[in-house]
């Protein structure tokens, strides 16, 4: 294999494999990019075996071949030259060398049949097809992603929950057991036939290339087993996550006792300053509730305490709860700059919900926590 390729191109398509490729090294090959010829130049191909990415670039081939690289190491080596154009060519067996100008680099290939087969066709797999605008896919990810478990041994709450709870409608859940982020969006002819959960991994990387493509619209397969995504350049799939999602309607208060309206960026500049002395290890800030004023504060005593009072509209009884700060810095910093924010509450150790007036169909509800 010869091929010569402008290294704008590899660096960009070498960033979507990055976030692809094996990391914990359980098998070497994983860790590399397949690189094959096509019809217009060159694919680069990534996986972990639960997520996949076939990337497309243009090159001028000199000599047709298979092989693979060190993904990681090859990304490396075409961000610090300074050329327009690599060479990738292979020499002896297990080798391949990169050319740029002046340098070279010898770099360590594996056997290209050891890679494994990935669903990356156009028309692998069947499945349900769901066309969605591509900022609303980039939105409804930002608001529900910060809030999937990290706890891997709740591997039915490591990813979002996704539905069609009716006909034209784009319903996306997740959850860690202490907050749990919903938002719902209009998509015409949206019909899954059953929920399904993606994987944060697999969402992480939808994301990445949303800021990458051009595409007004993409579309998602959903099959049984795994969703897919293809644009123009890239072909992307994750596999779903196996298990029931919680019951999440249950932990949504139905009847809110208490209402508190609060600018959005007020609150999130006052709960940043706050939280400075807040515990590292609860991240606890208390708020207190009367006419016309929310109280923040924060102890801890190895270093020190801070409060602060803002202004809200609120005419309820008094009440003092306490929530974990940076969950709220968390759904704050993805609500627009200067929406306003209402905190609905039903008593000192029932959980908070948070909506804000420029987007309505998203609600975040937060666990109280005994300070």
């Amino acid at each position: 294999m010869e091929v010569s390729i402008k290294r704008a191109d590899l660096v960009r398509c070498l960033y979507l494999v990055q976030g692809v490729v094996e990391r914990r090294n359980t098998q070497p090959i994983l860790a590399h990019v397949l690189i094959e010829p096509t019809e217009t130049g060159v694919a680069l191909v990534a996986t972990d075996m639960e997520v996949g990415l076939r990337c497309q670039v243009p090159a001028e081939t000199k000599k047709k071949g298979v092989t693979t690289l060190s993904a990681r190491k090859l990304y490396e080596i075409a961000r610090e030259v300074t050329t327009d154009d690599l060479t990738l060519r292979t020499s002896t067996e297990g080798w391949v060398e990169v050319l740029a100008g002046r340098s070279r680099f010898k770099v360590v290939s594996f056997p290209a049949k050891d890679f494994p087969e990935l669903p990356l066709g156009a028309g692998v797999g069947g499945g349900t097809q769901i066309r969605v605008a591509a900022g609303t896919l980039r939105e409804v990810i930002d608001k529900t992603i910060f809030a999937v478990s990290t706890d891997e041994t709740r591997f039915n709450l490591s990813g979002v929950y996704v539905e069609t709870p009716e006909s034209g409608s784009l319903r996306m859940v997740a959850t860690d057991g202490h907050r749990l982020s919903m938002v719902d969006r209009a998509v015409a002819d949206a019909k899954l036939p059953r929920g399904v959960i993606m994987s944060r991994k697999g969402l992480a990387e939808v994301r990445k290339l949303l800021d990458e493509t051009e595409e007004a619209e993409l579309t998602l397969v959903v099959a049984e087993k795994d969703v897919r995504v293809h644009t123009p350049s890239v072909a992307f799939f994750m596999r779903l996550i196996e298990g029931e999602f919680p019951d999440y309607k249950q932990v949504i208060p139905s009847a809110p006792r208490l209402r508190a309206q609060v600018a959005r960026d007020e609150l999130l500049a006052a709960l940043r300053r706050t939280s400075l002395m807040a515990s590292e290890r609860s991240h606890g800030v208390k708020m207190h509730l009367e006419a016309g004023t929310l109280e923040l504060s924060a102890s801890n005593p190895d270093a020190g305490e801070a409060s602060e009072d803002i202004e809200v509209a609120y005419t309820g009884d008094p009440i003092t709860i306490g929530f974990n700060g940076r969950y709220l810095i968390d759904v704050l910093n993805v609500h627009a700059a200067g929406d306003t924010i209402e905190l609905c509450l039903t008593d000192e150790v029932g959980p908070g919900v948070l909506r804000g007036s420029q987007d309505p169909s998203y609600v975040y509800v937060l666990m109280p926590m005994r300070l």
